[in-house]
C-alpha cells in the first residue's frame, strides 16, 4: 500500500505532467489505480501514466492498452519491483518512456526505449537527476520536473 509520502510525490508529479499535457493538448494523464495492459493477460497499475492524443483509441473505460509514458515512485517494501521487474516489463510492452522516482536516493531516473522489435526493446538511461537538477523528458520536449521540488512535496 502506498504511503502518504508516496502519494504526495505522485500527486505533485501528476499535477505537473497533467498541466503540461493539457496546455499543449498532447493527450491524457491519469493516476493509479487505472490498469495498463502490457500484453494479453498482463496488467500493471503505474502510479502515473500518459497517452498521446494520437493513441487515444488504446484508452478503454476500464484500462489502457499500453501507455506512452509511465512514472513509478519506488516503494521501500520492494524496490526491485520498480527498479528491475517493471523496467523489464514496460520495455517489453514497448512503452517509450519510464520515469523511476526514488525517494530513498532522492533521484529521478528517466529511461527511453531503444531497439527495433518487441524482442529487443530495452531502456537506455536518458538521465539520472538529483537535487539541484531538472529531470527532463525526451518524449515530451519542454517537460521538466525540479527534483528538489518533487521530493519536497512529500514533507
Amino acid at each position: 500500500m502506498p504511503s502518504e509520502q508516496h502519494q504526495d510525490i505522485v500527486f505533485f508529479l501528476a499535477g505537473l505532467l497533467a498541466a503540461f499535457v493539457r496546455n499543449h493538448r498532447l493527450g491524457k494523464v491519469t493516476i493509479a489505480p487505472l490498469p495498463v495492459q502490457l500484453w494479453p493477460g498482463k496488467f500493471r497499475e503505474p502510479d502515473i501514466q500518459f497517452m498521446r492524443e494520437e493513441n487515444a483509441a488504446r484508452r478503454r473505460r476500464t484500462h489502457w492498452i499500453g501507455a506512452d509514458l509511465v512514472i513509478e515512485v519506488v516503494s521501500p517494501d520492494d524496490p526491485r519491483r520498480d527498479l528491475e521487474i517493471k523496467r523489464r516489463e514496460y520495455a517489453q510492452a514497448g512503452i517509450p518512456e519510464y520515469w523511476i522516482v526514488d525517494p530513498t536516493a532522492t533521484r529521478i531516473t528517466v529511461l527511453t526505449l531503444t531497439g527495433d522489435s518487441v524482442n529487443e526493446f530495452r531502456y537506455a538511461v536518458h538521465g539520472e537527476f538529483g537535487v539541484g537538477e531538472q529531470a527532463t523528458s525526451l518524449l515530451l520536449p519542454g517537460f521538466t520536473a525540479d527534483v528538489e521540488a518533487v521530493f519536497a512535496a512529500a514533507t
